[in-house]
């Protein structure tokens, strides 16, 4: 049974991990206030190259895994150029330049392709940030203090 359904994992055990690279290949331009996703309880998923994934910004609190999130900005989709794992609490860095940090996944497109929900301190969509197609992408462990390792 999975351990996270369970309410086994506690912590957070991923130690070390290497970033994951990516391409902005959509651009998005829009926001909702009553998206209804709902976030899976695993706090790390494992891409292989070349998966596509959407980027979907939120301000919410309840954005957690487990949770669910109704106000969003859309950010992009992101061919991810290395495979890795994205792990909750991971910063998301574009034109050099943190965005935010992963929040959780919703699988509501799944198997098309999965939302990633990156927690920011304003909602704002990609278009805003000015991002563009070809743009590099890279999901990163976030640097932490002292008090947190």
């Amino acid at each position: 049974m999975d351990p996270y359904a369970r309410n086994l994992i506690k912590t957070n055990f991923f130690h070390a991990k290497r970033p994951i690279a990516g391409s902005v290949v959509v651009v998005l331009d829009g926001y909702l206030d009553n998206r209804s996703l709902s976030l899976i309880q695993p706090i790390s998923r494992a891409y292989p190259k070349h998966t596509i994934i959407e980027l979907i910004a939120t301000e919410e609190d309840s954005a957690v895994p487990g949770g669910s999130v109704q106000a969003i900005a859309y950010l992009g989709f992101v061919e991810l150029l290395t495979s890795g794992v994205i792990v909750v609490g991971d910063e998301v860095v574009v034109k050099k330049k943190a965005v935010g940090t992963i929040a959780g996944y919703d699988d509501t497109h799944m198997p098309n392709h999965q939302n990633v929900i990156v927690k920011v301190e304003k909602r704002f969509s990609g278009k805003d940030l000015k991002w563009r197609v070809g743009e590099r992408v890279e999901i990163k462990r976030r640097k932490r203090g002292i008090s947190d390792q």
